[in-house]
């Protein structure tokens, strides 16, 4: 027993080792075995097996090879014929992949170095396929790269097993027996000239059904019959596509005009709103001129806002049709992309596909009132926006605002400038003196609201009453007569308009010498200032009574007579 359990490691060990040596053996055997025999090698070989679609045929290696019986044209292999099979590949489990037949090598290399020379199309068959690619019978054997496969994917390589093929020859070297082919070219040149023959049959503003084939972020490519069109973006819609995956997808028919061809460079354009009616055709009927219409700001520019009105149809809306008062600077200052806005339509032109758009004019016009709710005389309140040399800047509301000329701010103080008086934020209380609607401008006056001495002497006075008063000047036939402090009033004296119509009837009758003759006496008798200031007894500082002859309290004036006795 115990020798039994002495000797049992030593076993194990010894299994371990014979395992190691068999899989190395093993592995060596199968590098030998696929470096044995290589890919387009004719060999002999024995049916051992038969599957459902293949055959294992012994042709002296580790595993046998697998014949595809699928691509057999003659009678099937019975187990145990004999066969003389070429070493195509491996199969996707790593088997060497069979084909029935030897390729002989060539027996005349002329017509392949002609087909080479002279860039001919060779027909081929696919006999197998080996990494990167398949090789092709062209008479010899050659190698077609995967690339130059003309398949779409290098997964579909193994459809073309066993078919013959149109090909040409890029690569030739006899020495080595290096033959190089190529499909992809002879099909796209196929392809070139079915486009081109498909091109010449359509017409310059044809209107042709297309499929979609495949969508761009530009645009789309539409099959209208053997030739591909695009279909630009602009032309899919006349109103605005961001995204022609949003309104096209693989598959749809559509109508479509042929708008552009380059023969050249076999391309055709393609659009397909011209099939349909033009929204500017209707555009003058349906938006006229001073009419309220809604639309979608779709896009700002420097110089105003456009506004999407109906697919295909947008207008303008300018920077100076955006506010009535407010300077506006740039539209993002108003308006937004994406605003539903209500405007009124201010000019169409369908032939220049523009229409010009006012945003204020919707609003309305808030100088439309103006003349009702601001009459000249009414006292208003409003909040000082500007100062300026000139005058202050009061805004009455939103759109409107008059202007306090700097004569007008002080009763009494004559000013240098406003701020001596306002302050800008103020709000004020000024009296309208004038309104022009169609200048837009009103003016207003703060001193007329502040009483002054002779506002209180009106006030106190009526016409008729007698007064005293202070002579203070006299200039002609006139004299100012102060009343009381800071209040004067203006007095015709006696005597005066006798004297102004004799003087007139005089000057009409006398003569430039009789004239003269008067004035040379005068100065003879040597009249004085003082008597220049003398009229009827009347004379400067004097102390009289007068009687109000008439007022005018808006234009604060006082005039008056001699009072009698």
């Amino acid at each position: 027993m115990n020798n039994l359990e002495n000797t049992q490691p030593d076993n194990d060990a010894m299994e371990t080792a014979v395992s190691e040596a068999s899989f190395g053996d093993i592995l060596e055997a199968f590098e030998e075995s696929h470096a044995a025999v290589k890919t387009g090698a004719t060999v002999k070989g024995r049916v051992v097996a038969l599957l459902e679609t293949r055959a294992l045929v012994d042709i002296g290696q580790k595993s046998e090879g697998v014949l595809d019986l699928a691509s057999l044209t003659r009678e099937l292999p019975k187990i145990g014929d004999e066969l003389t099979v070429t070493v195509s590949g491996r199969t996707d489990d790593g088997a060497l992949a069979l084909s029935l037949g030897e390729v002989a090598a060539p027996k005349d290399w002329s017509a392949i170095e002609a087909a080479f020379a002279e860039g001919k199309t060779v027909t081929g068959t696919v006999t197998g396929q080996v990494k990167g690619g398949l090789t092709v019978d062209i008479g010899s054997r050659a190698f077609m790269p995967a690339s130059r496969s003309g398949t779409r994917d290098i997964s579909d390589l193994h459809t073309l097993l066993g078919k013959e093929i149109q090909c040409r020859i890029i690569k030739l070297e006899i020495e080595k027996e290096d033959i190089v082919v190529d499909r992809r070219v002879v099909i796209e040149e196929e392809l070139k000239k079915v486009r081109a023959e498909a091109l010449d049959r359509i017409e310059l503003g044809a209107v042709v059904q297309g499929t979609v084939r495949s969508v761009m972020e530009y645009g789309a490519f539409v099959d209208i019959g053997g030739v591909d069109g695009l279909l630009h973006v602009t032309e899919i819609s006349y109103g605005k596509v961001a995204n022609p995956a949003e309104v096209l997808k693989v598959g749809d028919s559509l109508t479509v005009k042929v708008i552009k061809k380059d023969p050249k460079h076999n391309k055709i354009s393609l659009s397909l709103k011209q099939t349909q009616a033009d929204p500017w055709s209707e555009a003058a009927a349906k938006f006229t001129k001073e009419t309220r219409v809604k639309g979608t700001v779709v896009r700002l520019a420097e110089f105003g806002a456009f506004v999407e009105l109906e697919p295909g149809v947008e207008g303008l809306i300018h920077l100076s049709e955006m506010s009535w008062s407010k300077k506006i600077h740039k539209p993002s200052d108003v308006l937004n992309v994406g605003d539903a806005v209500e405007v009124m339509v201010l000019d169409v032109k369908p032939g220049q596909r523009r229409i010009a758009l006012g945003l204020k004019q919707a609003l309305g016009d808030p100088w439309a009132e103006v003349p009702s709710k601001y009459p000249v005389g009414a006292i208003v309140e409003g909040k000082v926006t500007n100062l300026a040399k000139f005058g202050a800047f009061v805004e009455l509301e939103e759109g409107i605002e008059a202007m306090i000329h700097i004569g007008d701010l002080a009763s009494e103080t004559r000013i240098e400038h406003p701020q001596e008086v306002v302050k800008s934020g103020e709000t004020v209380r000024a009296q309208v003196l004038s309104v022009e609607v169609d200048k837009r401008r009103i003016r207003l006056g703060t001193r007329q609201l502040v009483p002054t001495p002779a506002d209180e002497f009106i006030k106190e006075h009526k016409v008729g009453d007698t007064v005293t008063g202070r002579i203070v000047d006299i200039r002609g036939q006139k004299a100012s007569v102060e009343l009381g402090e800071r209040v004067t009033a203006r007095c015709m004296l006696p005597g005066a308009k006798e004297k102004q119509e004799k003087a007139k009837d005089t000057a009409s009758h006398a003569s430039i010498q009789d004239l003269s003759a008067q004035l040379a006496n005068r100065w003879k008798q040597g009249g004085s200032l003082a008597d220049e200031k003398k009229q009827g007894g009347t004379r400067l500082g004097q102390v009289s009574r007068f009687k109000i002859v008439a007022m005018d309290e808006e234009k604060k004036t006082i005039d008056l007579e001699v009072a009698e006795g």
